[in-house]
């Protein structure tokens, strides 16, 4: 098995949701594009992933968002040495009826109370959903890592919770800690690193919004 020698992960530009959440009363998820700030953030983004990719081939995966497009274009990969392709299972958490921002405020106020990866948004997904395609896409990129030649380098353009849920199945993260970790800012990258011993490993972590029950018993055991 030809395992790549890193997995990078990057969250798009941001987006117009991002900088204005009322747009999602009027403009479906899936159609928001990047801002000027979203813009500049792809682009450097870009500066420093050709960069790090050198003359090594890449194989991109990209959400099928209108922003997730946009960044991956913006990245300004050498089209001879990339090969790209859609992949609707990276996609956004889909969050139901967004046009009622009043019952959308409520379910955000439940989702906390109850948790981000059980929380079913109400005609949407919960985070166990997302986590649950992630691992169907993971069992297609295991089987790519079989075929000859296989880029040293994988892609992954996609959003900020589908990047951490993405890990956790990776490296086997309980429900807990995944819900201790925010996603990572627009713009902003996730490596996985093969190690000598064809383990993978972190650049670098998620920050943290608050500790885990674990750490917590110990603490006050």
């Amino acid at each position: 098995m030809a395992r790549p020698r890193r997995i990078v992960l990057i969250r798009h530009g941001e987006s117009q949701g991002n900088a204005d959440d009322t747009i999602y009363e009027r403009v479906p998820d899936h159609a928001l594009t990047l801002t000027d700030k979203g813009v500049e953030q792809a682009r450097e983004a870009g500066r420093e992933l050709r960069e790090l990719f050198g003359e090594e081939r890449v194989h991109a995966f990209v959400s099928p968002y209108r922003r997730t497009h946009q960044t991956f274009h913006l990245l300004g990969l050498e089209p001879c040495r990339t090969r790209a392709k859609e992949e609707p299972r990276l996609r956004e958490q889909d969050w139901g009826n967004y046009q009622d921002a009043e019952d959308v405020q409520r379910q955000r106020k439940a989702r906390d109370a109850y948790g981000h990866f059980f929380y079913r948004f109400a005609q949407g997904e919960s985070g166990a959903d997302v986590y649950d395609r992630v691992g169907s896409f993971l069992e297609t990129l295991y089987r790519a890592f079989d075929k000859p030649e296989f880029p040293p380098n994988v892609l992954l353009v996609t959003h900020g919770l589908t990047m951490r849920l993405f890990c956790m199945r990776w490296f086997h993260w309980t429900v807990d800690e995944f819900e201790c970790l925010s996603n990572p800012d627009n713009g902003e990258t996730r490596m996985l690193l093969a190690e000598p011993d064809g383990r993978y490993r972190l650049d670098r972590p998620f920050s943290r919004w608050r500790t885990t029950d674990s750490d917590l018993a110990r603490y006050h055991g």
